[in-house]
């Protein structure tokens, strides 16, 4: 994150029957306008794709995990070019993305027939359904069970994804995503006012950096998991997502049509899974009598 993800405010902290002045960190939110262009050399078509709210910050890598997790590219190899466009306003903000596909690349834009507009707090406004999120993932079918986990290891993570949480230092008000190794070694974090804006951003990040499938990966939470996070962790081949908070009834479904390990409410040295249980080795419970 950067110094334009916080926001300074003078505020009045009340404890008590004290009162005093002070300042806080905010972080930002404001929207973010992603669009798409392509076509041939010639005949060149530009469509804007969605509006999300967002913390200012990893924009790029923003752009390019929303448009894969939603199945609009394949790959980072789809991608010519992505940049923030210019646009004059009074307060000079960066909010718009231009992401240039390569000319022999046609997008797969049915589902933008919906109207992408996601707020922080959802992004997932009129999904079909599970069956439709199998037809356009480059992974389904594809996960594998050789990969475990120590239930031990699990119990660490939160506080590793935490440790690395520098915006959140500042204004206790953004959602994580943490990408673990096997072992339970920090891959990579990515920080937003959004759930699904962070999971995007870290997303992005592993596909230009050329990661998936992350297979061989844990996926960490820092909130609830919601339906739109297991789909794009199943979009990206994750096979193990563990969450701070709780799972939805939805999120279990999709959970179990992928294969995918889900564990809930981690923390405190606890949590409950939801799903495919076989991945994570628990500890052996002595009978002492």
């Amino acid at each position: 994150m950067t110094a334009s993800s916080i926001k300074r405010a003078d505020i009045i902290k009340v404890k008590d029957q004290e009162s005093q002045p002070s300042a806080d960190a905010l972080a930002i939110e404001e929207p973010l306008e992603i669009r798409l262009e392509y076509g041939s050399a010639t005949d060149r078509t530009v469509q804007n794709v969605s509006v999300t709210m967002r913390t200012p910050g990893n924009d790029i890598e923003l752009a390019t995990g929303f448009l894969f997790t939603e199945g609009i590219i394949k790959n980072a190899g789809d991608i010519a070019n992505a940049e923030h466009c210019f646009i004059a306003c009074a307060e000079n903000k960066e909010n718009v993305v231009m992401v240039k596909l390569k000319k022999d690349i046609t997008p797969n834009l049915q589902n933008t027939e919906r109207n992408f507009y996601t707020t922080s707090s959802c992004g997932v406004c009129g999904k079909g359904s599970i069956a439709a999120i199998r037809t356009v993932s480059a992974y389904a079918g594809e996960t594998k069970d050789e990969t475990f986990v120590n239930a031990e290891m699990l119990y660490r993570l939160p506080d590793v994804l935490r440790d690395n949480q520098s915006a959140f230092a500042d204004t206790g008000g953004l959602h994580a995503a943490g990408l673990f190794d096997l072992k339970g070694n920090l891959l990579l974090i990515r920080e937003d006012v959004g759930r699904h804006n962070a999971l995007d951003k870290l997303i992005g990040a592993a596909l230009i950096k050329n990661l998936l499938p992350l297979n061989k990966t844990i996926l960490l939470l820092s909130g609830r998991a919601s339906f739109e996070l297991v789909q794009k962790a199943a979009m990206s081949g994750i096979s193990i997502i563990a969450a701070v908070g709780a799972p939805s009834s939805l999120a279990v479904e999709l959970a179990t049509e992928f294969n995918i390990t889900l564990a809930g409410f981690l923390r405190n040295n606890r949590f409950n899974i939801y799903n495919a249980a076989h991945r994570i080795i628990l500890p052996v419970h002595e009978n002492t009598y």
